[in-house]
């Protein structure tokens, strides 16, 4: 790479309101002669003001005409704020300028060139939920086992070949199953074409191909677009780059602006060696690097310069600013998940009391499944808060499926619960024979559970099938715990096993392995006991008839505090997932928290951040530990979280977790010994077995009492005693969880009898004494 020497990057030229206000480096950039150029642009440098004001710089010096230019990039928004930018710019319309995505440049075009393109003129497009129905058709027309070639994963096959480039007749095939594949794949294209419809990988590959395999046409739109701009330059992948590069002729100038640091979407084909391809295929000459932001203070782009210079694939730049260093970044240690979201729940309190507005505080992690926590603590605490570029924890598909057989387990009469799974995982009964079953629950005054018999034929066949399903799964969760009834239902349903074939299946594998935590810790704050029998209340009746002791239907069913209706474990928390999931989301313009993934948070900005779940594992997460290049983009994952923050930055990390039902223990993210402590305020003092994860038994460290009713402090020694709370047996060292203060460790215990009591550390609410006669501790483990 060769930056441009520093001598270029000179002043404003005089007069030009245009170029008034920009940096050295903004203005370089802005004003660089007519050849290639790669635009290093950091997180809150201004691009988006470079990119527009390039193009009305060109066009107000008479270098281009509007006609000439064309702009890519990935969002519709993008495309729309630099439209607006530059139409409060330019005393010019500015409306049939092509400036777009990808795929809206690509229909304009294949608009335009219908007829060479093979389509008819008024061709339409399929969005993804037309063109899985389209595979289907394919599918059964073929009369392919829909379980062996499950449509979803048939769809991605085909756009995974033509975001490659590939046609039926490019794909390698090895195997018989990829044979098929290809021939689906075929008799989708024949379909499409006899039809009229292409779908969005096909506007891409044939808008390339076009270009590729029409000289006359390729040569004139490489004359007419004398300068191509191109905005997150890191995301494209191989055939976004072919075509651009199929518009770049030898004579017009491209304009590549991007990050190499905030490329996080290999998953979806992204390719960050795109940028330095570009710079030795164009022979670039032209490199220059925003680094100056505009965002953020300089403790959050310290953290962040010096995590990512550990990434060795990288073109290389240093974020600086001149806003001074601003408060420290904060790093707090949790003693668990759920003490982790407590904490960060009354520093958001704190910062809502001192003047932060909630939409200014934003909640990342590095994954769904974490959320549920999260939103467990802001609504129990009754506030408002917004997942932004995704669903609640209870309002995931895949979480409204588990509860839907859950739902049919306690009441098989629940239609609506029926309907969302009796098909789902695909079972072989379709909308005909569902119509039928409808009108026979109809004519009967029946449930749907209760009218399968009036159906005849295969699919009556099919739903005795679903039917004696749900039949088996009840008789086998019967004095099952909710965690095993669970586990018992994602398996024998096939929930886990579809989402396990999914192509991004593994995403909600782990918010459904987040649903056992959240069975979990409910029936341990609920009182029910982790080991409660959590049948449905009429199975339970029956129990209690035949003469079982009441202690046992006491320790499994307990009154409504406001009803005082007899509810199961397994009722009670379906309501509350019914609550939660109805509950509590932010109305539109309603002030509310933000809370999304580190994904969806790129492009978006904040003043105070909450970064959570760093721990190995999680972040990096554990898919990319045995992989460089998967470890590199975790680390620009982290880079990308950082720089979201403007005045506040807040890292946090827990010694344990619920994970699949179970306590684990974990050790804070490597990423913690990239920052620089300088820039770092711990909140919890480092304690060797805490900050460095643990050496020995992690319940050890536990025991360590913090000093003046702080975090932890020196370590005390620790007598082997044994005491009891509600004939439960306790020890020191061992962790416990109250339904106030959440989960702790005990550190002493004293007495005996009516007169013992523990002293327990809560971790965010300190040291406490508790009197084990009155206090109902459950152990954790």
């Amino acid at each position: 790479m060769n930056p441009l020497p520093p001598d270029t990057l000179h002043a404003p030229a005089p007069g030009n309101a245009l170029l008034r206000n920009l940096n050295p480096e903004q203005l370089a950039a802005v004003t660089l002669p007519n050849r290639h150029a790669l635009i290093l642009a950091g997180a809150g440098s201004g691009k988006t003001r470079v990119l527009t004001t390039r193009i009305a710089w060109l066009i107000q010096t008479g270098q281009i005409s509007p006609a000439g230019v064309m702009a890519v990039t990935f969002t519709n928004k993008a495309a729309k704020e630099m439209l607006t930018r530059l139409a409060t710019i330019l005393p010019i319309p500015v409306r049939g300028m092509w400036i777009g995505t990808f795929h809206g440049l690509c229909n304009r075009f294949l608009r335009a060139h219908w007829k060479l393109a093979a389509l008819p003129q008024s061709f339409q497009i399929l969005d993804s939920q037309d063109q899985l129905s389209a595979v289907r058709r394919v599918i059964k027309a073929m009369n392919l086992d829909e379980e062996r070639f499950v449509p979803k994963q048939v769809t991605w096959f085909i756009a995974g070949s033509k975001e490659e480039g590939l046609r039926p007749r490019d794909v390698t095939v090895r195997d018989e199953q990829t044979r098929t594949l290809v021939d689906i794949y075929q008799a989708y294209e024949d379909q499409c074409q006899r039809e009229g419809v292409v779908d969005f990988a096909e506007l891409m590959l044939r808008t390339y191909e076009l270009m590729r395999d029409q000289p006359a046409l390729r040569e004139h739109y490489q004359r007419r677009f004398g300068h191509l701009l191109v905005d997150e330059f890191q995301d494209t992948n191989r055939l976004q780059y072919a075509w651009l590069k199929m518009f770049a002729g030898q004579s017009n100038c491209v304009f590549a602006v991007g990050d190499d640091d905030q490329s996080i979407y290999a998953f979806r084909g992204a390719q960050v060696g795109n940028m330095s391809d570009f710079e030795r295929e164009f022979h670039v000459e032209h490199v220059i690097k925003l680094e100056r932001n505009y965002r953020s203070y300089g403790n959050i782009l310290d953290s962040a310069n010096e995590l990512i210079a550990h990434n060795r694939k990288r073109l290389g730049k240093n974020l600086r600013t001149e806003a001074g260093p601003g408060e420290p970044v904060r790093v707090y240690e949790a003693t668990s998940d759920y003490a982790e979201a407590q904490w960060l729940l009354e520093e958001a309190q704190q910062l809502h009391r001192e003047g932060t507005p909630r939409s200014e505080i934003a909640i990342l992690y590095r994954s769904n499944a974490q959320s549920r926590v999260l939103e467990s603590a802001l609504f129990n605490a009754g506030i408002p808060y917004r997942v932004y570029g995704g669903l609640r924890f209870f309002e995931r598909a895949e979480i409204k499926h588990a509860l839907a057989y859950l739902r049919l387990l306690e009441n098989p009469n629940d239609d609506t619960s029926y309907l969302r799974v009796v098909n789902f995982p695909t079972r072989g009964i379709g909308a005909r024979t569902i119509e039928q079953l409808q009108d026979a629950a109809r004519a009967s005054g029946r449930s749907l559970y209760q009218s399968t018999g009036a159906v005849t034929g295969k699919g009556g066949a099919n739903l005795a099938a679903f039917n004696a399903l749900l039949d088996a799964m009840r008789d086998a969760t019967r004095g099952l715990t909710l965690r095993e009834i669970i586990e018992h239902v994602l398996e024998a349903s096939a929930l886990t096993d579809f989402y396990r074939n999914e192509k991004e299946g593994r995403e909600r594998l782990e918010n459904l392995d987040e649903l056992v935590n959240a069975a979990e810790a409910f029936v341990t704050q609920e009182g029910f006991g982790k080991d409660a029998v959590a049948l449905p209340i009429d199975e339970q009746a029956g129990a209690i008839a035949e003469g079982d002791p009441p202690a046992v239907a006491r320790a499994d069913i307990t009154p409504d505090v406001e009803t005082g209706e007899i509810v199961s474990p397994l009722a009670a928390f379906l309501t509350h997932a019914a609550l939660e999931a109805g509950d509590n989301q932010a109305q539109a313009g309603q002030d509310a928290i933000q809370m999304m993934t580190v994904h969806a948070a790129k492009g978006l900005e904040f003043d105070c951040v909450f970064i959570t779940g760093l721990e190995e594992g999680l972040c990096p997460h554990e898919n990319s530990l045995s992989d460089y290049e998967g470890l590199e983009e975790e680390r620009r994952l982290m880079y990308v979280a950082i720089t979201r923050a403007r005045k506040r930055l807040y890292l946090s990390h827990s010694q344990t977790r619920m994970l699949h039902g179970q306590t684990r223990y974990n050790i804070k993210s490597r990423f913690f010994d990239e920052l620089p402590e300088g820039a770092l305020k711990w909140i919890t003092p480092k304690v060797q077995g805490f900050g460095s994860g643990f050496a020995r038994d992690p319940r050890a460290a536990w025991a360590q009492a913090p000093s003046h009713g702080s975090s932890f402090g020196t370590a005390k020694k620790i007598e082997p005693k044994v005491a009891t709370s509600d004939g439960v047996a306790l020890r020191v060292g061992q962790s416990v969880f109250h339904t106030k203060f959440g989960e702790g460790v005990i550190v002493t215990l004293e007495g005996s009898g009516a007169d013992a009591r523990a002293q327990i550390n809560f971790g965010r609410h300190g040291l406490k004494w508790l009197a084990l006669s009155v206090a109902k501790l459950t152990p954790v483990d």
